[in-house]
Order: C-alpha cells, then structure tokens, then sequence
C-alpha cells in the first residue's frame, strides 16, 4: 500500500485567486499582460495554496486502473520525452528560457507553477515534476481562459490549475471530473467537484492549440481544426477518440455516437507511437518488463488507430484509349482533425506508388524511402512548410511566424494526386501499389533533436541506444490492383 499524504500534513498559505480577464486586458500587439498570466508565454494561470500537487502513484491507491492506462501514455511521457528534451534545448540555445517556458507550462504544468522546472532537463526534479501531463494535472484544472486569449479561443495552457483551497482546519485538496461524485468520493483524502469542462474538447484545447509566442499565428491548430470538422458538429470531441479502445474510436467516428461512460479510458492513445517505443526501450533497460508490456501494448494501439484513420481510391484515367494517368485519392475517414495534426511542418505522411508490367518490370517508382531514411524530392507530402521572417522556409518553432504551403486533409475530407503515366506498347496490365505512409519526422529532423537532449539525458544509459535511430515506418493505408493499359 503507498503511503498517502493527507491535506492536514501541509502547512496553509495565502490564497490567491485568479482574477476575472477581460479581452480589453491584451494589448493591440496581441502581447498578453504578464501580470494576468505571469508564466508567460505559457498562457497558465494558477490558483496557489496550502494545498499541493499530488504525485500519481498516489492516486495510484484508489483509482489502479485508471493509473495503469494513463502510465506509458504521451501525458505521462510529455515531459520526459527525448525528442520534446532535445527541441527544448535546442529552443534555449537559440531564444532563451523565458520563451521556451512556453512548451514546459504544457509538457509539465504543475512543474512549472511550482517553479521546479526552470529549463531542459531532468535532473534534481520531483516526481512530480517529471510526471508531465499527470493525474492531478487534468483533474486540478477548474476553468480555462480561452476568451482572454490574443485569438479569443484556447492556446498556450491557458488553462487555470487549483490543486485545492485553504481551509480553517488547513489545505483541502480539490479534483475536479466530468461527473458528480458519490458521498464518499474522494475517500476523506479530497474533495470531489463535477465541471462539465472535462466534458468538451476545450479541455484539451490550451495544449492542443499553440500560437507563436509573439505573433501568435497559429503553428498547432488541432483545436481549430476539429472546431470547423463535422466532428464538433455531431457533438464528438477529443475524449471520444482518444479516451476509448482503437475498436470504440472506430465506431465514434463513423457513427457519431458517443461511448458510454464506462468506455472511457485514461490511454490519452495518439499517433505518436515514436514515443512508446522509446519508453519501451528505457523500460527494457531499466528491467521493467511490466512497463515494457504497457508502452508495446500502446504502440500497437497507434498504429491501430493510424491504420484505421486514411484510405485510398485508386482510379486509372485513360485518354484516346489509353492509359495516361493514375489518380489516387487520400481519405481522412476518421480522424477528428487534419491529417496530419500537430506539428505539420515536421510531421510525414507521404504516398509511395510503384508500377509493374506484366514482366514484373517497373513502369515508374515515387515516394520510396532511400537506404539512409530520406524521401526523394519528388515525394507527395501531405503537410506543410513553415516560413519565418523575411518569408524563408522555417521548421524550428521558435522561428516559424506563418505557413507557406498547408496540405494536410480535413476531416471527413480527402485530397487527389494525379501521377502520369506511359502505358507500355506491348499492352497488358499493370499491378498498382499504393501507400500511405507515416512518421513523426524527417529522418535527419529527429536525428537532430535527439543528439540536442540535455547532457543529464544519456540515450545509450535510459535507452540503450548506441546510435540514432531510424524512425519507424506505419503505412497507414494500402491500396492494390490490376490496371488495363488499354480501353
């Protein structure tokens, strides 16, 4: 049994209260008062008092299988991740901690209200701290400040965290949840509060909208663009996805019905299946085949999820009898937001398309991953190319203030790639292979974020790496047939 630590063991402290924001309280620059949001750029606000931030392994006691689904997820990963370490270091190099705080108020809020995490790193840090996006985290969360925003809406963290209260008898730890608890919620160790927020999507949304933190454009637009899908239309948001098993997400998107309440899971289950496997990796290391088991066991659920989100069409186009081109079609068939989401600047899905004769000779080849992990130049990329100042081709996000090129596919939409091709003389059909493929990143990109991780982050000692890696490959989709030459 882990040893609780009650609200009456904590000393009280003053207790300060958020106050109202008003829209006319951002300046015309879309600079935010850093008096009304003191972590800025991170748009965190934090309700301070005797009542501390309370370690996962404690809620751990009363809520094990909820502690066994979040453990290995990217909440509990955000912050420890090697990959964000690196981008991080990387980001104080270049503009400074106090601009980096940004990414640390969302991959470890708690930590940086308590003003434990002061730069990259983990070293000298709590538990706490280096538990990321935890239990406490989301159940301390009592409102959001989307409207006090420069946008008006989430971004940033603009979430308010209160742990708890000050009381005559000492600190009361509050948690707040989507339903109204029983007479003995909580156990006599907090109080329990409904909030319908955890209910919406705009719970999420402060971390899943981010804004650079001067111009405030838009980098990240996960929010935005579940916002304008036929998703947030039919009432389903980001829990009925990404809180369910793969098989329950299916089914809420192509239903648009909503999982009943003891469907719900703490998996936070995503894309970023790069970072399971790392946690795979160190749990291996560290001799922990439990863990290992949990972060395989949520690698195969993104992939799932990945494989279950796109389809292809493959269309041949025939002109004067002729085959002249083929047409592939990229669906986003489930996914509530762009494919693909986040990052788009970074991020890869690309379509690999060979052709065969009847010979087994190769008509024409495109989108095939080189020996070294890079794509050829002609690849059709489904993303976007960021530019800074003077409008030049930008990825760091420290320096992207705009978009030149977005070529994601909205929800429920799909985009169409024309390839020409040269029937053969001799006739007969052609064998098409499609695929749409993905990773996290460029392979030189994630390359060199990992070789930028903090000096207290020994890849070989947590990971067992003694290289770099090459980042893992998902083909999403799949799309083969026999293809007439001739009319």
């Amino acid at each position: 049994m882990k040893e609780k630590i009650l609200p009456g063991m904590f000393l009280a402290a003053g207790l300060t209260l958020i106050p109202l924001l008003a829209a006319s309280q951002v300046n015309a620059a879309g600079q935010v008062d850093k008096k009304l949001y003191p972590y800025a750029p991170s748009l965190l606000n934090y309700e301070k008092s005797g009542a501390p931030f309370t370690p996962p392994e404690a809620c751990a006691d009363c809520h094990p299988s909820q502690y066994e689904e979040w453990t290995g997820s990217v909440h509990a990963l955000a912050f420890q991740d090697p990959v964000y370490q690196g981008e991080l270091n990387k980001a104080v190099k270049a503009v400074g901690h106090d601009i980096a705080r940004q990414c640390e108020g969302c991959h470890s809020p708690a930590g940086v209200v308590t003003g434990e995490v002061k730069g990259p790193g983990l070293a000298g840090l709590s538990p706490m701290a280096l538990a990321g996006v935890s239990c406490d985290v989301c159940h301390s969360i009592k409102d959001h400040t989307g409207w006090q925003t420069p946008y008006h809406q989430p971004e940033n963290g603009s979430i308010v965290l209160s742990p708890g209260k000050d009381a005559p008898e000492g600190p009361v730890l509050t948690k707040y949840g989507p339903y109204k608890g029983g007479e003995e919620c909580g156990g006599g160790f907090h109080e329990c509060v409904e909030q319908p927020l955890h209910k919406t999507t705009e719970l999420c949304a402060g971390c899943h909208q981010v804004h650079h933190f001067e111009t405030h454009t838009p980098l990240e637009s996960t929010y935005r663009e579940w916002k304008d899908s036929p998703y947030a239309v039919k009432g389903i948001g980001c829990q009925d996805c990404h809180m369910v098993a793969a098989e329950t997400f299916v089914r809420s998107a192509d239903t648009f019905k909503k999982p009943e309440r003891s469907e719900y899971r703490h998996y936070f289950n995503g894309a970023n299946f790069l970072l399971y496997h790392l946690a795979e990796q160190a749990a291996l290391k560290a001799g922990n085949k439990e863990l290992a088991a949990n972060a395989a066991n949520k690698f195969s659920m993104a992939v799932a999820r990945l494989k279950a989100a796109a389809e292809l069409e493959v269309k041949p186009v025939y002109r004067d009898g002729r085959l002249c081109e083929l047409r592939v079609r990229v669906h986003n068939r489930r996914a509530g937001h762009n494919l693909p989401t986040s990052l788009t600047n970074v991020r890869q899905i690309w379509l690999e398309l060979t052709v065969t004769d009847a010979q087994g000779k190769a008509v024409m080849s495109t989108g095939t991953v080189s020996p070294t992990g890079e794509l050829p130049e002609e690849a059709r990329l489904f993303n976007s190319d960021g530019m800074g100042e003077g409008f030049h081709f930008a990825i760091d996000p420290w320096k992207v203030i705009a978009f030149s090129r977005h070529d994601t596919i909205p929800p429920r939409g799909y985009r169409d790639v024309h390839y020409g091709v040269s029937a053969p003389a001799e006739g007969g059909p052609l064998k098409v292979v499609a695929r749409l493929r993905y990773r996290q990143a460029e392979q030189k990109v994630a390359h060199a974020l990992l070789a930028a991780v903090p000096k207290d982050m020994d890849l070989k000692a947590i990971y067992g790496l003694e290289a770099l890696p090459e980042l893992p490959v998902v083909d999403m989709a799949t799309a083969e047939l026999s293809v007439a030459s001739r009319q």
